[in-house]
This record gives C-alpha cells, sequence and structure tokens, in this order.
C-alpha cells in the first residue's frame, strides 16, 4: 500500500529530493562498477559523482530543514541523517515517513 503524498510544500521536497539522491547514488555506483571493476569508461563516475555530491547536498539541507519544521525526535534526525550513507536507503525512509505522517506540519516526532 502506497503512503499519501505529503501536502505540505517541503514534505514533498523531501520525497523528491530523497528520490533523487537514491538514483545519482545508483548512478554513481554504476559508473564505479564500469570504471573500477569492468575497467570500461570513467564516464559514469564523472557525470554522476558531481550529480551525486550535489543531490546529497540538497538532502541533507532539505532534511534539516524538514526536521526543524515538522519537530522531528533526536531519532528521527539521526535515521534521515544515516539514511544517506546506504545507497538507496532514503527511499524506504521517506516512505516510512509518509506513512507516518512525518512530513506533516502537525506530525509527531
Amino acid at each position: 500500500m502506497s503512503a499519501p503524498m505529503p501536502t505540505d510544500r517541503l514534505g514533498r521536497a523531501f520525497v523528491v529530493v530523497a528520490i533523487i539522491e537514491a538514483f545519482t547514488w545508483t548512478g554513481l555506483l554504476l559508473g564505479m562498477l564500469l570504471e573500477h571493476v569492468l575497467d570500461v569508461t570513467e564516464w559514469g563516475v564523472t557525470i554522476f559523482g558531481p550529480l551525486h555530491g550535489t543531490a546529497f547536498l540538497i538532502y541533507v539541507i532539505v532534511a534539516v530543514a524538514a526536521a526543524v519544521k515538522f519537530r522531528w525526535s533526536l531519532g528521527v534526525c539521526a535515521l534521515a541523517g544515516l539514511a544517506a550513507v546506504p545507497p538507496l536507503t532514503t527511499i524506504p525512509l521517506e516512505r516510512w515517513m509518509r506513512r507516518t505522517g512525518r512530513l506533516e506540519r502537525h506530525a509527531k516526532a
């Protein structure tokens, strides 16, 4: 069952940025495979390295803004930060946050 998209603009931004962060992580991982394992090309890292770096920084900024606005607990803040480290973890995190109402203005942290 899919969780509804947040009605709050910052909540929606968090969802979008979390998905973009995961997508660029995937591109970077594929680029590293092509460059360092298969020794085919370095274009994947050249393209997705800066894209992922930018997406990561935007994710952190949006997550901090969301933490303040939605009054996340310290534990939820830590989860949001840690989710950006393992590849693709921001997607299950944003889905959990949507399901539990943590991306809405009056959500409980």
